[in-house]
């Protein structure tokens, strides 16, 4: 990614109790943060109850396909942290 580049980030995603969703683990779906049928390594997740997960979308998070903040430079202190999530400098 260029450094003048916008960073990708993170998608929220309202899920609901039932909702069964394929994500991406290894990084490499061209539509991530979902998973394409045919990838052994998706996450195959059944909501229990509603809530908003944040999943990543650069494919650069250590903890796929959950989004660890890793689209932006690393951050010194809480205020910054959030930004990253963000987009705001």
């Amino acid at each position: 990614m260029a450094d003048d580049a916008p960073p990708i980030l993170p998608e929220v995603r309202l899920v609901r109790p039932g909702d069964c969703l394929r994500l991406c683990r290894c990084g490499a779906s061209s539509a991530l943060p979902d998973c394409n049928r045919t990838c052994a390594e998706a996450l195959r997740l059944t909501a229990e109850r509603e809530q908003r997960l944040l999943l990543c979308r650069c494919g650069r998070s250590a903890d796929l396909p959950y989004c660890d903040g890793s689209h932006s430079p690393p951050a010194p202190g809480l205020g910054d942290k959030w930004r990253r999530f963000i987009g705001k400098a």
